[in-house]
């Protein structure tokens, strides 16, 4: 028998504070009984001694302290998972929103998870194809790894996040691919394109998609991760999936994080953001990883809005210090409509060169990775000096290595957000572009992959 207080003391915007509880523990669901019969969900964020502190899930309009009553429910956030959950689509807090019925759960999961032991890490090596080249060739992500994208207001993000739902895949045909989809604070405009785009190209038939509104509670905004992260570890090392985790946008998770530590009246870290920060992102990340004798893994792609497109804002400056790297979007390129706007130079995949190579990729992969970056910012810097001195202060040279700069963003960046490029073709069109140069330029490859691969004519 639940017991039930009477005790509600003071509500302060989304927080409410309930005194003389006795064995409440912190992350503990509760309901909240109004004088209308009406039942709304709360969860324990703070106890201290014979007091909890709760948040609420819903509006706090209407909760009259005196005539309202609240019961603790023994347990914190739970989702119910079964490989029925691949095709359908959930709320922020795991409820159906398809239509569809409820889930026939194998179990029920908390949803902060196990924490993975550091021991008990594989490390990542093995390739995935997103069909993005501006990623597959140069940014290359492995399965296991932590990439995020950075992006800014405006950009589109939310169409690079659905086209790598859609195309990626572990190469080799034995393996099981999923994808969890996690749309954190986003509009419902937003919402339709997903769900629209993953039905009309039938990516949805092996994703499961959590959707968290705008106009959603804190508390669900900060719970979705966690479900979408919760699914894919039932996937993975329950089902022995390979699994991609989007979540996006982060952003608006770290706004909700802020809203409620300014509700509980904590000292503000940087930009009014808590102290915990860190830590709390870390948390959702470091759920990413391959374990040593487990067949499933768990890929991560979080995608986060950069205010003001600033790299050193808190939230994509400590995103950089718990990933390895980052793929940036760049809005100069997007003004020239090059899409995806990937800016290759200053993104960056920590672990692209565990991925690469012979059996994996292609052998020249690595090779030809490193001349594309090196012949790109030399073209460029041939640019800008064009811009200040004229083309006359250009050597020949360097006007090659300009129409490289052009060539390369309009044949290899820009793709569109429909073309699904294979590897192959990735490394194909590197060395067609290598090609605008001459054979002595092209130092950073060996004569032998010289010889098979560069365009004779």
């Amino acid at each position: 028998m639940l017991r039930e207080y009477k005790t509600i003391s003071e509500v302060a915007g989304p927080l409410m504070l309930v005194k003389k509880v006795d064995g409440v523990k912190y992350g503990e669901l509760g309901e909240i009984e109004l004088s209308s019969g009406e039942i709304r969900g709360c969860r324990v964020l703070e106890v201290n001694e014979d007091n909890a502190l709760v948040q609420l899930f819903e509006s706090a309009a209407g909760i009259n302290v005196a005539e309202s009553k609240v019961r603790f429910l023994g347990k914190g956030i739970e989702f119910p998972v079964s490989l029925d959950m691949l095709g359908r689509v959930f709320s922020g807090l795991g409820k159906p929103i398809d239509g569809g019925p409820k889930i026939i759960p194998d179990t029920r999961l908390d949803i902060n998870g196990i924490p993975m032991n550091p021991a008990a890490r594989n490390y990542p090596s093995e390739f995935i194809q997103t069909g993005v080249s501006a990623i597959d060739g140069l940014n290359t992500l492995v399965r296991g790894q932590k990439l995020p994208i950075f992006s800014g207001s405006g950009l589109p993000h939310a169409q690079l996040a659905a086209q790598i739902a859609r195309q990626a895949k572990v190469l080799g045909a034995d393996s099981k691919f999923a994808v969890v989809f996690a749309a954190i604070g986003i509009t419902f405009e937003e919402s339709d394109f997903f769900i629209s785009d993953f039905k009309r190209t039938g990516a949805i038939d092996r994703t499961v998609l959590f959707i968290n509104l705008a106009d959603d509670p804190a508390i669900e905004r900060i719970a979705t991760p966690r479900m979408a992260l919760t699914a894919a570890e039932y996937l993975a090392f329950e089902k022995d999936m390979h699994v991609l985790v989007i979540l996006t946008d982060i952003t608006n998770y770290a706004e909700a994080l802020r809203e409620v530590s300014a509700a509980r009246k904590e000292v503000p870290g940087r930009r009014g953001y808590p102290g915990y920060l860190y830590t709390d992102l870390a948390t959702l990340y470091e759920r990413a990883g391959r374990k040593r004798d487990a067949e499933g893994s768990i890929t991560l792609i979080p995608i986060l809005t950069m205010p003001e497109d600033d790299k050193t804002h808190p939230i994509p400056d400590l995103t950089g210090y718990i990933t390895e790297g980052q793929i940036i979007l760049n809005r100069e390129l997007y003004r020239r409509g090059i899409m995806p706007p990937i800016d290759v130079l200053p993104s960056l995949s920590r672990l692209k060169d565990k991925g690469i190579g012979k059996g994996k990729t292609r052998e020249d992969h690595a090779d030809t990775m490193n001349q594309l970056f090196a012949a790109y910012a030399r073209g460029k810097e041939a640019k800008e000096l064009a811009v200040i001195l004229g083309d006359a202060a250009l050597t020949d040279i360097d006007k090659l290595y300009a129409k490289f700069a052009d060539s390369f963003e309009k044949d290899y960046v820009s793709q569109g957000f429909e073309e699904d490029r294979t590897i192959e073709k990735t490394l194909q069109t590197g060395w067609n572009l290598l090609s605008i140069l001459p054979r002595s330029e092209l130092k950073r490859i060996k004569d032998e992959f010289l010889d098979k691969y560069l365009p004779k004519d």
